[in-house]
Order: structure tokens, then C-alpha cells, then sequence
């Protein structure tokens, strides 16, 4: 009997050994991809009032474990019984995060507003909370996609393995990136609270201690706009990169004609053109039916 319970406990080890040697590649694999989820996430869930951050965030968190639940089972059965529809999916991914990414740009250069929080924008608290809801859905829908290509990159990591060893590693991976992607958000849109913090804590204190204080305050204070504006823009030339590197990594054709030309250019060139494309599928669409109506 007790032979019987080491050997379990044995082979358990053994599992978790090989798991976590797993787990290690696969995080290799995808820490560019979790960069570009950070950088689009981050984008995406910054905007709001301060008041408002941590719900806003809370919420997109949510929907992000939601859609966690969707895809791994999905991914399992796919990758077992229909491995060929993986592609098409990941090149539909590919084509929304391009058409975002081209769409910001466009917005950039012909349509520039100074933005700010949409609560200052909006007064009556049911629409903001409406703008709120259709930013969130946004968001969640970007982590969708962004979701699926961390989500395969890593099952693809662990293909030959057993498939107790797949589900272990992915959902590692999966939990590791929602966690880590929107923990770093949420200290990300305090930090002006933690500047303040600092700066009121600075009147307790006389000397260099006070002077150290304030300053980092005000620092911490006066970096987060400049933070959100950057990320903003990482976000942006990220959803390009992964959204045309589905494509350039996945069609044999288009990899072969930009074989010369470094893979990061590669990417955001296919992906500024399959945004363009798509943005101009979308308005043609909506000038016939304008004409329609």
C-alpha cells in the first residue's frame, strides 16, 4: 500500500517536473507576444477616471479569464480533431488586430483629437457608464484575439507531450499572462495616486528625506501621461506586428517574398497593408448602404 501511494506520489513529481520544464519554454516563446499583450491591454484599459480605473480594469480582467475558458478547451479539441481550421482563425485574428491598428493610425493622422478621460467628456452618469461598457467590450474583444495567438503559440510548444501535460503548461501560461498583463495595468493607472501619496508624505518630513519624496512624487505624477501616450503607441504598432506577423508566419507565400527583410518590418508592413484593406472593405461597405438606404 505504501509502495503503491510513493510510486503516485513519484509519477506526480515526475509530472510536475516535466511541466514545469515545459513551462519554461513555453514562456520563452511567448514573452514578445505577452509584451504586445501588455502594450495593447494597457492601451486599451487606460482612458478613464481615476475613480473609475480599478472597476474599468477589474471588469476587462474578467472578461479576459472569461475568454481564457472559451478558447483552451476549444484549443485542445482543435488542435486534436480539426488542427487545419487553427490557421484560418489565427489569419481572421490577424485581419481585426490589423484593422485596429491601421484604423489608430488613421485616426492619428486625419482625425487628431486631444483625448482625455471620458468622463470628462461625458456628464450624465448612464451614458458614461454606457461608454465605459462599449470601451470594455472593446478591450475584452482585443484580449480575445491577442488570447488565441498566446494561447496556440504556447499548445504549440507542447504538441508531442501527453495531453495532461498540454493542459497543465497552457493554462499556466494563460493565467500567468491575464494575471501578470492586468496586474501591471492596474499599478500602472495608481501610479499618480501613489506620486500624490508621496508628495503629502513629504510635509511629514524636513531635509533631503523630503526632498526625495516630493520630487519622486512629482515625477510619478507627471510620468503618467507620458506612460499612457506611450503606450498608446506601442500598442498600436503591436497590434500591426502580431496581426501581420499571423499572416507573414502562416502564409507560406507571403514569408517567402519578404524573406529579405527583417521580420519586425515584415510584420508591421503586412499589417498595415491587411488593415488598409480591411478599413477600406469596412467603409465601401458602409457607402453602399448609406446609398442603399
Amino acid at each position: 500500500m505504501a509502495g503503491g501511494i510513493l510510486a503516485i506520489l513519484d509519477d506526480v513529481a515526475m509530472l510536475l517536473d516535466d511541466a514545469a520544464a515545459m513551462s519554461k519554454v513555453a514562456a520563452k516563446k511567448t514573452a514578445g507576444l505577452l509584451g504586445d499583450d501588455l502594450a495593447v491591454n494597457a492601451e486599451k484599459a487606460t482612458g478613464f477616471h481615476a475613480s473609475r480605473e480599478l472597476p474599468v480594469i477589474w471588469a476587462i480582467t474578467k472578461g479576459s479569464f472569461k475568454n481564457k475558458l472559451i478558447i483552451l478547451p476549444l484549443a485542445f479539441l482543435l488542435s486534436t480533431y480539426m488542427a487545419w481550421i487553427i490557421v484560418p482563425i489565427l489569419l481572421i485574428g490577424g485581419a481585426y488586430l490589423s484593422y485596429e491598428g491601421a484604423e489608430k493610425i488613421w485616426e492619428w493622422l486625419f482625425h487628431r483629437k486631444k483625448s482625455q478621460p471620458i468622463a470628462l467628456e461625458i456628464e450624465d452618469k448612464n451614458t458614461l457608464l454606457q461608454s465605459e461598457s462599449k470601451k470594455i467590450k472593446a478591450a475584452v474583444r482585443t484580449d480575445f484575439i491577442l488570447s488565441i495567438e498566446i494561447i496556440i503559440i504556447a499548445l504549440e510548444t507542447v504538441l508531442q507531450q501527453s495531453l495532461l501535460i498540454q493542459i497543465i503548461v497552457v493554462s499556466f501560461i494563460a493565467i500567468v499572462a491575464t494575471i501578470g498583463v492586468y496586474g501591471f495595468v492596474a499599478l500602472l493607472v495608481r501610479m499618480d495616486d501613489s506620486g500624490i501619496a508621496l508628495i503629502q508624505h513629504a510635509h511629514t518630513r524636513t531635509g533631503l528625506p523630503a526632498t526625495l519624496l516630493k520630487t519622486s512624487g512629482k515625477t510619478l505624477v507627471a510620468g503618467l501621461p507620458k506612460i499612457i501616450r506611450l503606450l498608446g503607441f506601442i500598442g498600436t504598432i503591436a497590434m500591426l506586428l502580431v496581426g501581420g506577423g499571423m499572416y507573414v508566419h502562416n502564409i507560406e507565400y507571403i514569408h517567402h517574398w519578404l524573406v529579405a527583410m527583417p521580420t519586425l518590418l515584415a510584420d508591421l508592413l503586412v499589417g498595415l497593408v491587411v488593415g488598409g484593406l480591411v478599413m477600406g472593405l469596412i467603409q465601401g461597405f458602409k457607402t453602399i448602404k448609406l446609398s442603399m438606404s
